[in-house]
């Protein structure tokens, strides 16, 4: 593993992106979703970022690759919640269509990135 920062790396800046949007977007979900729909994405969406933060500064490919497979999960997490939240009107069509291409994009990240750590 290389010995930059984690903010050096393009996974996590796109990811952390995505977790900025995720908070934007459901800042206008309704009230009643607050400790529902809106906790629960944001929750998954800073996961993504902060578990390749952390596995990275474990100092071992074999940790980073663990917490990889988390941020991997939580991505999932999100995709899920995201089409949930569109299919109950929450995101228009719009812009679950491109959060699920960056979050599809940023799933191929981190597949490269495990691979050329199990390597």
């Amino acid at each position: 593993m290389q010995s930059r920062s984690f903010k050096d790396l393009q996974i996590w800046q796109r990811s952390r992106k995505l977790a900025v949007r995720i908070y934007s977007i459901t800042k206008s979900f309704p009230k009643e979703e607050m400790f529902g729909m809106t906790s629960q994405l944001r929750r998954a969406g800073v996961s993504i970022p902060s578990n390749i933060a952390e596995g990275h500064r474990r100092g071992t490919d074999k940790e980073f690759i663990q917490f990889l497979n988390i941020a991997r999960g939580s991505l999932a997490e999100v995709e899920t919640q995201i089409i949930i939240a569109n299919d109950v009107k929450l995101i228009e069509d719009s812009i679950t269509e491109e959060m699920v291409v960056e979050i599809n994009e940023i799933g191929k990240m981190i597949n490269v990135l495990i691979s050329s750590l199990t390597k």
